[in-house]
């Protein structure tokens, strides 16, 4: 299966408007495009004024393969907490079987899917099955979403050697929000993972809903999806 897995150092860093960047640059190009979330949470907190839509309905209007919000992501909470604790309390359990076959199906028929993942790789999907393992069972080259600033040396690097113990293959890093006029501590961050990490990465600037297929057509798309 030809695609993506984005995850992130982190919640808020930027997955889901990465994701949904490489979404629209490839539909720009003609490409049939699936999306996969196993999870939304914190939709308690979504519709504030000026705020981008929620991760499963950005996702679904940049792909190209015809899927509802719904169908984008099977599971979808209220309280902001991690999918493992959100699920228990909906009383509405998790099964990472049905995760990973609703991926696959989705998928099936496109050019290629972009996952994303909830929070970081270790964030549980259920107490014992976490992003990684969806990671894992997907077999996607994973790309990992990071802030420039402070911090984000460790963090990522982390992610990184957390990706790379199990067998997951690095596509790359992407920063965000990358500032059009960059300072030394956020270039050196960006040489430094690079450096350390032995990974490509991008920096992706700061991009409205109407801007993001111009902005993936910016990052690497062809070298990370071999």
């Amino acid at each position: 299966m030809r695609g993506l897995f984005v995850t992130g150092t982190d919640t808020g860093v930027g997955k889901s408007v990465v994701a949904a960047a490489v979404c629209a640059a490839l539909a720009a190009r003609g490409e049939r495009v699936a999306v996969f979330k196993p999870a939304v949470t914190g939709l308690d907190e979504a519709g504030e004024e000026g705020a981008w839509p929620p991760d499963h309905e950005l996702l679904a209007g940049t792909a190209s393969a015809g899927q509802s919000a719904e169908e984008v992501a099977p599971h979808r909470f209220g309280p902001a907490v991690s999918p493992h604790l959100a699920a228990e309390l909906a009383g509405e359990p998790i099964e990472p079987a049905a995760l990973v076959a609703a991926a696959r199906a989705a998928g099936a028929g496109a050019d290629a899917l972009i996952s994303e993942g909830v929070g970081g790789l270790l964030v549980p999907l259920t107490p014992g099955y976490s992003v990684r393992d969806l990671a894992v069972d997907l077999a996607l080259p994973v790309v990992v979403i990071a802030r420039p600033g402070l911090g984000t040396i460790n963090h990522t690097l982390l992610t990184l050697e957390a990706a790379r113990a199990v067998g997951l293959a690095l596509a790359g890093v992407v920063m965000t929000p990358w500032p059009g006029r960059s300072d030394a501590m956020q270039r050196s961050n960006r040489e430094t993972v690079e450096r350390l990490g032995g990974v490509e990465v991008s920096g992706l600037a700061p991009v409205e809903p109407d801007g993001l297929a111009e902005a993936g057509a910016r990052l690497p798309l062809d070298r990370w999806l071999g």
